[in-house]
């Protein structure tokens, strides 16, 4: 993320004074930085930098759609919302369509932005940027080469039931189906 004048500005602003890249992947890099403190002091930071994701509330039927998908760094299944990482340059509007379509197969006609928010502010800049849509049509599946998921539209309850049981612990879905909760009882988010 690039610095704002507001955030230099702020009275614990963090002067980066060296960066040193350690790692760069497919996806992310990491770099340790070397900051100056408001009192003066240095400290170092470990930051991961990710190019932001997309992730989709998708209703149909009044049931949301998720994937369930192996996710080696915990080390089992999990169920989510339909997401995935922004390609260079893409929009995220355009990425959510994408993403949408390919992991469940269903296109959306509409779509709205609902938030974007930090997934991991302590160590990385991803952005995760949530949008909602219940207008859609079958459209077609479009896995990745890596990508292995099934894909159901569940119910409310369901999905409370997936969080108690452990099968949806991912901050965005546990973010999507709070707002799904929230608009089922009031009409809006």
């Amino acid at each position: 993320m690039s610095e704002n004048h507001e955030s230099i500005q702020h009275p614990f602003y963090e002067e980066t004074i060296e960066s040193k890249p350690i790692f760069q992947g497919r996806i992310i890099s990491l770099q340790v930085d070397t900051v100056r403190l408001p009192n003066g002091e240095t400290a170092t930071r470990e930051i991961v930098r990710h190019p932001g994701a997309v992730a989709v509330i998708a209703i149909v039927d009044n049931k949301m759609l998720v994937v369930e998908q192996f996710r080696k760094a915990l080390e089992k299944a999990q169920v989510e919302i339909p997401a995935g990482k922004l390609d260079a340059g893409e929009e995220p509007e355009a990425a959510a369509l994408r993403e949408l379509e390919e992991e469940t197969g269903y296109r959306a006609r509409s779509i709205v932005h609902l938030q974007s928010f930090s997934t991991s502010p302590g160590f990385a800049e991803e952005i995760i940027h949530l949008y909602f849509t219940d207008d859609l049509e079958q459209g077609e599946v479009h896995l990745d080469e890596e990508e292995f998921l099934t894909c159901e539209a569940i119910t409310l309850d369901q999905a409370l039931q997936y969080i108690q049981d452990g099968r949806i612990c991912d901050a965005k879905t546990l973010l999507a189906v709070s707002a799904w909760r929230i608009r089922t009882l009031t009409g809006s988010f």
